[in-house]
C-alpha cells in the first residue's frame, strides 16, 4: 500500500473530517498504524496544505481534551460488563 504521501495524508485529514473520528479510527480504516496517521496529520500535512491541517487540528484538540471522559467511560462498561 505505497501511495502517494501526500495523498494519503489528505485522504486521512478529510476522514477525520467528515467523522470527527480520532487517530486510532482513522488508523483502523486505512490500515496503518497510529504513529504513521500523527506523523501525516502533524508533519506532512501542513508542508502542503496548510488550510486542511488547521480543520484536523481542531479535532485532534478536541479529541485529545476529551479523552479522558472516553477512558473512564470504556472502564465502567468493562466492569460493568456492558
Amino acid at each position: 500500500m505505497r501511495e502517494n504521501i501526500e495523498e494519503r495524508a489528505c485522504h486521512l485529514a478529510q476522514y477525520i473530517i467528515e467523522n470527527k473520528a480520532t487517530v486510532r479510527a482513522a488508523a483502523k480504516q486505512f490500515g496503518i498504524s497510529k504513529s504513521t496517521v500523527h506523523k501525516d496529520l502533524s508533519e506532512r500535512l501542513p508542508a502542503f496544505n496548510h488550510a486542511l491541517y488547521v480543520q484536523v487540528k481542531c479535532i485532534l484538540d478536541e479529541n485529545k481534551a476529551e479523552r479522558h471522559i472516553r477512558g473512564g467511560i470504556a472502564t465502567r462498561k468493562k466492569y460493568k460488563g456492558e
